[in-house]
C-alpha cells in the first residue's frame, strides 16, 4: 500500500504468529496498519490458497480482514488492548483472491471503560463495497489484561511501549 502523506504506518510485532497481522507467519495475511487518528486502514491480496468458490475470497477469510481491522482500531485508537466479544458481516458482493482489498475500520463508540463497539468496511479495486461488518470488543489496559492472562508478558509489553510512545 502507498501510503498517502496523511496516514502513518502503525507498528508491528514480529514476536507473534497471528494469522491476520504477524509479518512472521508465511501462511498470514501479513496485514500491515495505517491510521490517520480517526480510522485505520489496511491494504491486502489474498492469495489463491484462500479461496471458497473458483478465485473467490472464502468468507472466513474476509471475516478476518474485517476483525482485524476493527480490532487495530479499537487497540490503536483507544490505546487499549481489545478482544473481540462479537462480530457481525454483511457480504455484499464477492472478492476475488489476488486483488487489491482496502480495508478500513472505525470505533463508533464505547460503552462505558471496557466496552467498544467498531465498523469496518472492505472495498475492492473498483471503489466498491464487498463487505462490512460491526463488532463489540471487550478492552482492557495492558495492566488488567495481564492480571487476567490475555496476552503474554513479550505482547503486554510491547504493547506498554507503543502506548507510551504514541501519546
Amino acid at each position: 500500500m502507498t501510503t498517502p502523506p496523511l496516514l502513518r504506518e502503525l507498528p508491528r510485532n514480529a514476536n507473534h504468529n497471528c494469522f491476520g497481522c504477524s509479518p512472521a507467519n508465511p501462511a498470514g495475511l501479513r496485514m500491515r496498519f495505517f491510521t490517520d487518528g480517526r480510522a485505520v486502514y489496511s491494504q491486502v491480496a489474498v492469495p489463491e490458497h484462500l479461496c471458497g468458490w473458483s478465485h473467490i475470497v472464502h468468507g472466513g477469510v474476509l471475516t478476518t480482514i474485517l476483525d482485524e481491522i476493527m480490532s487495530w482500531a479499537a487497540i490503536f485508537l483507544l490505546k487499549r488492548i481489545a478482544l473481540t466479544r462479537r462480530i457481525n458481516v454483511d457480504f455484499i458482493k464477492p472478492a476475488k483472491v489476488g486483488q487489491a482489498l482496502r480495508a478500513e475500520g472505525r470505533v463508533s463508540r464505547t460503552d462505558g471503560k471496557n466496552d467498544a463497539v467498531t465498523e469496518a468496511v472492505l472495498i475492492d479495486a473498483a471503489g466498491e463495497v464487498c463487505a462490512r461488518a460491526t463488532a463489540a470488543f471487550k478492552i482492557f489496559s495492558p495492566a488488567v489484561a495481564r492480571r487476567l492472562g490475555i496476552a503474554g508478558e513479550d505482547s503486554i509489553r510491547w504493547f506498554e511501549a507503543v502506548f507510551k510512545a504514541e501519546k
